[in-house]
């Protein structure tokens, strides 16, 4: 409950930066304004022809009366919208991101030095920047397709696929969309994909509690055009706490040294969260012994 709570933390103190910093906030929303139009093109092309997919696909509900015909196709209509909208909020940070990726690296960076210190990004061309995040996006999708085609499936089960699987279906893509936010700041740090999934499968809670408020929102028509940015912000303020940067004061010297990432064990073990420096909830040994160091490979 403390990580939940943490993360709901971090995306109102994002939210809260670009507020305060409005240049950064319009910045921002550039990319997000290109990627909405794309998506609302798509889910309106699937509104449209959602009837005809639904008679394609039950061939056999043809010679049935009523009701039951209009029922089963009127229920595979809606699981099939429902699917095209967790669809379109997992890739819709995707595209952002892969879209934006200059601006999101630029706010990113205005974020951690606006709070002490930046690490220096990897030396890449603008063109294997973008590579890398499509590489990242394409990892993301392929993780998260097995979880939207199990639930799709378990919502036609009466009853679970009306109350349980709509529940699971955001913390499912609220992890998810936090993977994708917390990609910017993490590729700063030269950090990997399978290490990245590694310390927010560390931290579901945490991660759920960033992700699926996010998840939520971005429903709302146009919500996501305003959020966006706060969004990336509060992402790269968890990181911060998340893998603590190896030049940050009191860390340890000499050549070769290494930072632990403070990356806890199952959700709710280890003492209460520690405040950081930023009044943020920090990972200093707060949730319990650190695993073994990790030192950033040479890239994604």
């Amino acid at each position: 409950m403390r990580d939940l709570v943490a993360g709901m933390r971090y995306l109102t103190r994002g939210q809260r930066w670009v507020a305060g910093h409005g240049r950064w906030w319009g910045f921002g929303m550039i990319p997000t304004l290109i990627a909405l139009v794309l998506h609302v093109a798509a889910l309106t092309a699937l509104a449209l022809f959602s009837g005809d997919l639904a008679a394609w696909a039950t061939p056999f509900a043809d010679g049935w009366g009523a009701p039951w015909q209009g029922l089963l196709r009127g229920l595979f209509v809606a699981l099939l919208v429902a699917g095209g909208l967790m669809l379109s909020v997992l890739t819709f940070t995707a595209v952002t991101l892969l879209i934006g990726d200059p601006f999101y690296e630029s706010l990113s960076e205005r974020v951690e030095e606006s709070e002490g210190r930046c690490p220096s990004a990897p030396d890449r061309s603008l063109w294997r920047e973008i590579w890398i995040a499509l590489c990242d996006s394409v990892q993301v999708l392929r993780r998260a397709a097995p979880f939207g085609i199990a639930l799709f499936v378990l919502g036609f089960v009466p009853f679970i696929g009306q109350t349980v699987v709509p529940a699971v279906g955001f913390c499912v893509s609220g992890f998810f969309l936090a993977f994708e936010l917390t990609s910017v700041a993490m590729q700063r740090r030269d950090i990997p994909v399978r290490e990245r999934l590694r310390l927010l499968g560390g931290r579901k809670a945490l991660a759920v509690g960033f992700g699926a408020p996010v998840a939520l929102l971005f429903l709302i028509p146009f919500a996501a055009v305003f959020l966006m940015p706060g969004a990336v912000a509060g992402a790269t303020l968890l990181v911060r706490d998340l893998v603590p940067d190896e030049r940050a004061p009191g860390a340890a010297d000499g050549p070769g040294a290494e930072v632990p990432v403070a990356v806890a064990g199952p959700v709710g073990a280890g003492a209460p969260p520690q405040a950081g420096a930023s009044g943020a909830v920090g990972t200093g040994g707060g949730f319990g012994p650190p695993p073994a160091p990790f030192t950033p490979g040479p890239g994604a």
